[in-house]
């Protein structure tokens, strides 16, 4: 492997960012440049999972999500153990493997997350579309969004010994993770998928009919209303725990992470501002919004 691939293939990764993770790429341009190819990597090699779940049905493949994603962790368990060499020619686990390797980030993250990742594939063991409580959901999240946040926090640096650090990370990526949930329901529901506990849901008299109900008529019933208000509450009790675990990063990346938490946390303020209209189109912040915050974090570095 030449340091040319390599370069072409972090290329790459910083490509899928900047496309796909608008919040996530600002962020990351408030860090140092050298931990800036990592973070791509990361996102890019979740971002391609993600894909290959969500939209198989758009790009069937030979082997089926679920073949793919075995797949995707046999080439990268194999890559570990034998050298970057063996997926030369797939970009995203060359500059993935490396990041592993040079921030020496435990490879059970990502096994946890692809664990995860399967249970949005139809016909495997662990499949799920619908998640009673939330602490089952929040065993979903363990590898989808808190294995993210461990994968990330050596990348990022700690002031304090790194399992110090970690669940703050986990809670942080939890965070995040259940403010997209808020935000695709809609979406969500058209691959047959519901990521809000159902028993929050029911205590308001919301009920996975009512949920299709809303999203066919693009309005947001007032049941589902106090729902979402709830469990927006539950999303900012969850960045409160997270919150302080900034603190004990690397001064020279805490910009990028507060940045990152703000605009996120902002998406909730935005589903309240639209009076909970979830199912008619996806709550974003905007642009100047964006840059503001991001330039106020930069200025308090």
């Amino acid at each position: 492997m030449s340091s040319a691939q390599l370069e072409t293939a972090y290329r790459e990764c910083r490509r899928i960012a900047a496309e796909h993770g608008r919040t996530y790429f600002l962020a990351t341009r408030l860090l140092a440049a050298p931990r800036r190819p990592a973070v791509h990597a990361l996102y890019a090699f979740a971002r391609m999972v993600d894909d290959i779940v969500d939209h198989a049905q758009h790009a069937p493949s030979e082997h089926g999500p679920a073949g793919d994603v075995d797949l995707i962790e046999k080439q990268l368990r194999t890559a570990l153990e034998q050298g970057p060499d063996t997926v030369a020619d797939a970009p995203v686990l060359l500059a993935l493997t490396d990041t592993i390797t040079r921030y020496d980030i435990a490879p059970q993250h990502f096994w946890t997350f692809l664990d995860s990742m399967r249970m949005d594939i139809p016909g495997t063991v662990h499949y799920r579309d619908r998640y009673a409580t939330m602490a089952e959901l929040r065993d979903y999240m363990r590898g989808s969004a808190a294995a993210i946040g461990l994968q990330l926090l050596p990348v990022l640096g700690t002031v304090v010994p790194r399992a110090e650090a970690e669940p703050a990370a986990a809670a942080l990526g939890e965070a995040f993770q259940l403010t997209n949930f808020l935000r695709d329901v809609g979406e969500d529901l058209d691959r047959g998928r519901v990521y809000l506990p159902a028993d929050d849901l029911t205590a308001f008299g919301v009920d996975h009919d009512l949920l299709l109900h809303c999203r066919r008529t693009g309005r947001t019933d007032q049941r589902v209303r106090r729902a979402l208000a709830h469990l927006i509450a539950v999303n900012r009790d969850l960045y409160r725990r997270a919150d302080p675990g900034i603190d004990l990063l690397d001064p020279r990346v805490r910009p990028a992470i507060r940045t990152a938490s703000t605009l996120y946390a902002a998406i909730l303020t935005e589903i309240e501002h639209r009076d909970y209209a979830i199912f008619e189109s996806r709550a974003a912040v905007g642009v100047p919004k964006r840059l503001r915050v991001a330039a106020t974090h930069l200025v308090l570095r």
